[in-house]
């Protein structure tokens, strides 16, 4: 389901003037924060998602605050045919796409890797992993195949992927993955002019911070002793706002000689 206002997009002057991006995972959280920074600075927003609440939310928020021209489609991720239909909503709206985010991800709870459900595993794997096995097959076609082809495509990774820990084996091995993946694609798509980086953030306090510490408390007390207890020497957590704006770096033509790298945002938790 798509909805669309005719809007003719934001007039202000920004880094990303006239760039459409697609952001999966975009009605909450970090992909919330993502859609609005790249919006602030002149894209057009595609949000594509399953939660169709959140996301129609940002969609009429940016279109109200900024005056963005922003679209909401109902997607699962996982789903060959949901991405199929991204695209279309994206050819009829954008004609094209510059920017792909692809930020939808799921973790499970932190446990003995003995007692990790197949289910949990076969979820961590489609969502973070299988989602941008269909966005190469789908969006980066499109691409390819679109006048003036090429873009940049920024998958969220996490710094798990390079420096792992145990309790949650199989998550931070999706994210190496993702890692992985990211640097191939970047190899083998370059000569097509499209662009592809990571960004491994340490932990975040979204919906998904009690999955990775389960006593985690969102305050300021709950941030500093989880900030101490992953050891990272700037002292606190990563925020939405600092996922963000390194997207917005990736995306924008600042970054045109860059692809193929992680990276961190960690606050150095990776030293």
């Amino acid at each position: 389901m798509a909805i669309s206002n005719g809007a003719n997009g934001n007039t202000s002057h920004g880094r990303l003037q006239g760039k459409k991006a697609l952001v999966t995972g975009g009605g909450m959280g970090i992909g919330e924060a993502i859609s609005r920074k790249l919006a602030s600075e002149g894209a057009s927003i595609l949000i594509a998602d399953f939660n169709e609440k959140e996301g129609t939310r940002v969609v009429n928020s940016l279109r109200g605050e900024i005056g963005t021209q922003a679209e909401f489609v109902f997607a699962d991720v996982t789903k060959r045919a949901d991405w199929d239909r991204i695209v279309s909503v994206a050819q009829e709206k954008f004609g094209r796409l510059d920017i792909l985010v692809n930020n939808a991800g799921t973790a499970y709870e932190a446990q003995s890797s003995l007692t990790v459900s197949e289910e949990a595993f076969d979820k961590v794997y489609a969502v973070n992993v299988k989602s941008i096995f269909h966005s190469v097959q789908t969006v980066f076609r499109m691409m390819i195949e679109q006048p003036s082809p090429g873009g940049s495509v920024v998958n969220i990774s996490s710094i798990a992927a390079l420096r792992p820990r145990g309790k949650l084996v199989w998550y931070n091995s999706s994210k190496a993955a993702v890692s992985n993946a990211t640097k191939a694609l970047a190899h083998e798509f370059g000569p097509q002019g499209i662009r592809c980086n990571a960004v491994c953030p340490v932990l975040v306090p979204t919906q998904l911070a009690n999955n990775f510490v389960p006593t985690f408390e969102n305050t300021e007390e709950g941030r500093r002793k989880a900030a101490e207890l992953f050891q990272i020497p700037l002292g606190r957590l990563t925020t939405t706002e600092d996922v963000a704006n390194t997207v917005l770096w990736l995306a924008s033509d600042e970054s045109s000689f860059i692809t193929g790298m992680d990276h961190n945002v960690d606050g150095g938790r990776s030293i």
